[in-house]
């Protein structure tokens, strides 16, 4: 049995992983939240799942490299400061960071970057993601991890070729682009659409997401896979051997 440990366990996401961790036959080592010492609760866990907050990053990675465990970082909303924490944490402790744990989901952004590297860019790509009316980032990570295979798949920048929020005059979509939709509301744990709109023809792949207890069970599943991991930055497709 793996000894988990859930920062975070508080939240949205704590209550599910607790009981994706029972089911999975595992140990619960504990939870820490805000002001908690994430510190003692590395030291008593074989790896760490971290569904916080981006501004708590740096505090829990300094935590999994002094106590040496390996960290599934599910936190959504980051940026180029915070991945750069990663990487430099990435040297000393295995460290696997995606903006879903969904099995689903994982196997969704193969399809897109394969069907992206297939498509021309005359076929453009949309990435339309629900979530509940709590949410408070846009786009979703699901919806930029989308948009990072799709760029992958043709072999280009998302940041510089990306589109969102449009509203009023917004002149002509631009070739190649990737556009981003997001909506607001009810309790929708997540639904993800991607669709290549080509001439006179559209291809969408969408997945939905109907509780939150797929992301744990994912989350849980990329923890017992990096307990004995040596040192790097891990992605879910490594865990579904994509």
């Amino acid at each position: 049995m793996t000894r988990i440990g859930i920062i975070g366990s508080k939240g949205r996401m704590g209550g599910a992983l607790q009981q994706a961790i029972a089911d999975a036959g595992h140990d619960y080592a504990g939870g820490a939240d805000q002001g908690d010492d994430v510190s003692a609760l590395a030291a008593k866990a074989d790896v760490l799942v971290d569904f916080s907050a981006p501004a708590a990053l740096q505090a829990n990675l300094d935590a999994a490299i002094a106590a040496g465990v390996p960290v599934a970082i599910g936190t959504t909303g980051l940026d180029d400061t915070h991945h750069t924490a990663i990487d430099k944490a990435a040297q000393q402790i295995a460290v696997l960071q995606t903006g879903n744990t969904s099995h689903g989901v994982t196997l969704l952004a193969h399809l897109v970057e394969q069907a992206a590297s297939r498509l021309g860019d005359d076929w453009d790509i949309e990435i339309v993601e629900m979530h509940h009316r709590m949410k408070v980032d846009a786009p979703s990570g699901t919806a930029l991890l989308l948009g990072e295979a799709a760029a992958k798949g043709r072999g280009i920048d998302l940041a510089a070729n990306s589109e969102r929020g449009r509203d009023g005059q917004t002149g002509a979509r631009g070739q190649g682009a990737i556009g981003f939709a997001s909506l607001r509301g009810g309790t929708v744990a997540g639904d993800h659409s991607v669709t290549f709109a080509g001439n006179e023809e559209r291809l969408t792949l969408t997945h939905n997401a109907e509780n939150r207890m797929i992301f744990a069970r994912g989350a849980v599943k990329a923890a017992e896979w990096l307990v004995g991991r040596a040192a790097g930055r891990y992605t879910m497709p490594q865990v579904l051997d994509l």
